[in-house]
């Protein structure tokens, strides 16, 4: 699937992006650059990127903060740091690229949007078995 398919849906989903972001594109680009760049790595899983990134954040001490995104109760926050800590440099650099900002923007980015983003593409407290399955679920 690609990054402007994923981007698009995470753009709908998040009611084209949230907030405050003015610079560089909406959440669902950067969004969408992330888990395009997780499918191609051996860090993401292949047709789940969202699942290679729940297991990059639980590894790099984020489990916390991921389970609150994924459950039903209120999201807590992370910092562009943590992001960057819980990335591949290569990554990170990927989506700066994908997206026409720095990596550190990026990061700063992510912090804001991941949150509601996970938890919009997990309903109900529930990771989908692949985004695909997801992509099928919001367009019937």
């Amino acid at each position: 699937m690609a990054g402007n398919d994923l981007g698009g849906l995470l753009g709908g989903l998040l009611g084209g992006g949230q907030g405050s972001g003015g610079s560089a594109g909406s959440g669902g680009n950067i969004l969408g650059a992330l888990l395009s760049a997780l499918g191609g790595t051996r860090g993401g899983n292949g047709s789940d990127p969202l699942g290679g990134l729940l297991d990059m954040l639980t590894k790099s001490g984020l489990a916390q903060q991921k389970d609150s995104w994924v459950g039903t109760g209120a999201n807590e926050s992370v910092t562009g740091a943590e992001i960057q800590q819980a990335l591949p440099d290569k990554t990170l650099d990927q989506v700066a690229q994908q997206a026409g900002v720095t990596p550190d923007q990026a990061a700063d980015q992510l912090a804001q949007v991941l949150p509601a983003a996970v938890d919009k593409l997990t309903p109900n407290g529930q990771v989908p078995a692949s985004l695909e399955d997801l992509v099928k679920q919001q367009q019937l």
